[in-house]
């Protein structure tokens, strides 16, 4: 049998608010075709993931830049717009979240974020602010799947590791806690993620 459930860790994006690159590059590169090239060859998910594991904006532009300098404005649209990819909370999983708190439950973030564009989705997003904390990727130096961030995050907040359960929406990430000794949920939605909870004896 697992352990008994104390300790439940929220993943942010895609888990608790939307992010999408395309919204604002709809508008700064109209042609999908050009756009879907950019984002696999210059502004790509690796090159961003960097960010998340703390490298600073301006040299992860610059390095970029250097590379395709007739690209610069659009390089620097993905901080300048960076707000726009975060349009909306997804108000079921934030009222699970909020409601495992208001029951009693211990409830802590772990999180791939660059560490300025957090501090600005904490202020778009208060209730990122009512769990316990937060392990935040871009300012520690650390990304999931890792198991080191997982390890670093339960020595943090003091999580009993077989006890706790941690909820994204990335398989490797969901996979990562495993190693880690975790349980975890792939979460592809709140009414699954219902379901998942309950099946670990969680109400929500």
């Amino acid at each position: 049998m697992p352990a008994e459930i104390r300790h439940i860790v929220f993943d942010i994006g895609k888990v608790l608010i939307h992010y999408d690159p395309n919204l604002p590059y709809s508008r700064i590169i109209p042609d999908a075709e050009e756009r879907q090239w950019f984002f696999a060859n210059v502004c790509t998910h690796d090159w961003n993931l960097e960010q998340d594991r703390g490298r600073d904006w301006n040299e992860a532009e610059a390095l970029l830049i250097a590379q395709y300098p007739e690209r610069e404005a659009q390089i620097r649209a993905f901080r300048q717009h960076w707000a726009e990819m975060v349009p909306h909370a997804y108000d079921d999983s934030v009222a699970i979240m909020t409601g495992l708190i208001d029951a009693g439950r211990d409830v802590t973030m772990l999180t791939n974020f660059a560490a300025d564009t957090f501090s600005e989705a904490r202020q778009m997003y208060p209730f990122l602010n009512i769990p316990r904390g937060v392990t935040v990727s871009g300012e520690i130096g650390l990304i999931k799947p890792d198991v080191a961030i997982y390890d670093k995050h339960a020595g943090d907040f003091g999580l009993e590791p077989a006890q706790t359960v941690f909820i994204d929406d990335s398989y490797a990430n969901v996979e990562g806690a495993r190693a880690a000794g975790w349980q975890a949920v792939h979460f592809t939605g709140a009414e699954k993620l219902k379901a998942d909870l309950a099946a670990l004896g969680v109400a929500a």
